[in-house]
């Protein structure tokens, strides 16, 4: 075969696609949703990243407000449309767990979209007495209260309960719980018993340690609430440490749970309501696959399944998503320093911070978020190594959920590499101590708030990057 110019030239291209964006294009459905770029550099929900980067440096860690909203509504149209199409006798309540992300912006939000608030701690509910305050919640709130309670815990839920907040309802974590709360309430109080589910296969240990056993729970009623006229059991929940997922165990369990609502609304008129804990995932890839609706229809339909079959009518329905109601909002952005070839294979990038600080489930639990360069999409890419700056060694990141491994764009030239994790919403802050010490006294970064008016979006300032001066003063120095 003769080959003329113009075909060498496009057999030269097709061999030379060796730009970053071209790898992400071949690789993945992309541009999607929330990314898309122009000029080489990365749009994040119509957001310019880069211009961020100018206004406020880095590390960076910024909050999409907007999104939160956003992913609400599509859970309550999800949950509406399963019942509606199986003609479930319930409603549906989104409640959203604070231990996700305490933060003021991220409650106040959420609560635009007529959601409800499950705590975990003492400290959560006055969390909640400055809300009221602020009158961004009022008494009709569900507060749903999880977790074994200490005595201050206890108190507080009860100072609730003897003011006024109606809907508050204690889930009994053990059984002497309930004495506990019977000194202390003075009035009729809601109740809600925790099931002690079996744990997944591979987990080191076979039942959670939070909750009643399944056998004990009729039992644990008839001897311990049935006969206490101030307290109502008014829901049974369900908790999931793997959240929901589409397996053999996450269905065994969940009809379980069911069968036993379904044993204890026979004797128990006031129960009418079901907590599914362990909430949906977020993404961690551009490849992520996960089919909401049809988990949501066949969760509805199953529990209403069970529900005719015993001759029950079916509960209200009760979720508490924390990560897929804040996770997706954060993003977390670095500057590479420099790197270091350190053999023939080993090249790291160096970031301005450390993982261990400001991502610890990085390194902690080897979670996985979704990585993206913000400039120099058009530059060749190569394998690298992450590092961050303390001086641990497990204080990197070397792989993404859909590959085991880490590919970004050459660093070969004067301008800056800057680099993005998404999805980091929830629980990051709070593992690592937001405005504590942190790991070779590492500081916390700057953060900053996106909302939206009126179809623009705008930042503020939530709190400068950490000085010395508050850790030495922490510190005692």
């Amino acid at each position: 075969m003769i080959y003329t110019t113009n075909d060498y030239s496009f057999i030269f291209a097709i061999v030379m696609k060796n730009k970053y964006i071209d790898l992400i294009q071949q690789s993945f459905d992309f541009p999607q949703e929330e990314f898309t770029v122009k000029d080489g550099e990365l749009i994040f929900n119509n957001i310019p990243v880069m211009d961020l980067i100018q206004q406020y440096g880095t590390p960076l860690k910024f909050y999409y407000l907007p999104k939160i909203s956003k992913q609400i509504q599509k859970s309550k149209r999800w949950f509406n449309v399963a019942m509606a199409k199986v003609d479930y006798d319930g409603e549906y309540h989104y409640s959203y767990c604070t231990k996700s992300s305490h933060f003021s912006f991220v409650l106040e939000e959420a609560l635009k979209n007529d959601i409800h608030i499950e705590t975990s701690s003492a400290f959560d509910i006055n969390l909640i007495e400055s809300l009221y305050e602020k009158k961004v919640v009022d008494k009709n709130l569900y507060i749903i209260c999880n977790g074994y309670k200490k005595q201050q815990y206890i108190d507080n839920i009860a100072g609730l309960v003897n003011s006024g907040w109606e809907n508050t309802i204690s889930i009994l974590d053990n059984m002497p719980e309930i004495d506990a709360l019977d000194k202390v309430v003075n009035t009729t109080c809601k109740i809600g018993i925790r099931i002690a589910a079996e744990e997944e296969p591979k987990f080191e240990f076979y039942t959670s340690r939070l909750g009643i056993r399944y056998s004990d729970i009729v039992p644990y009623y008839h001897k311990y609430i049935k006969i206490n006229p101030k307290f109502k059991l008014k829901m049974l929940h369900f908790f999931i440490n793997t959240g929901i997922q589409d397996n053999a165990y996450y269905w065994n369990e969940l009809s379980k749970c069911v069968n036993v609502y379904c044993d204890l609304k026979n004797f128990c008129p006031d129960l009418d309501s079901l907590n599914l804990g362990g909430g949906f995932p977020i993404r961690n890839s551009l490849s992520f696959d996960y089919d909401y609706e049809y988990m949501t229809e066949e969760i509805i339909a199953q529990i209403k399944s069970i529900c005719n079959s015993r001759g029950i009518k079916e509960p209200d329905i009760f979720t508490e998503f924390g990560s897929f109601t804040v996770g997706e909002s954060g993003v977390n952005i670095y500057q590479i320093l420099g790197q270091k070839q350190q053999n023939d294979r080993e090249r790291w990038y160096m970031i301005d911070s450390s993982f261990m600080t400001t991502l610890p489930d990085t390194w902690g639990i080897k979670r996985r978020f979704i990585l993206l360069p913000i400039n120099k999409w058009n530059e060749p890419y190569q394998r690298v190594f992450l590092g961050g700056l303390t001086c641990d060694s497990q204080d990197y990141y070397n792989a993404e959920a859909h590959a085991n491994a880490v590919f970004l764009p050459k660093n070969d030239n004067d301008e800056p590499l800057y680099i993005g994790f998404f999805n980091t919403g929830a629980y990051q802050e709070s593992i690592s101590g937001f405005g504590g010490l942190q790991h070779c006294l590492m500081p916390a970064p700057k953060m900053v708030i996106i909302g939206e008016e009126d179809g623009e979006y705008y930042t503020k300032l939530f709190s400068k990057e950490q000085t010395y001066k508050s850790m030495l003063k922490v510190l005692g120095y």
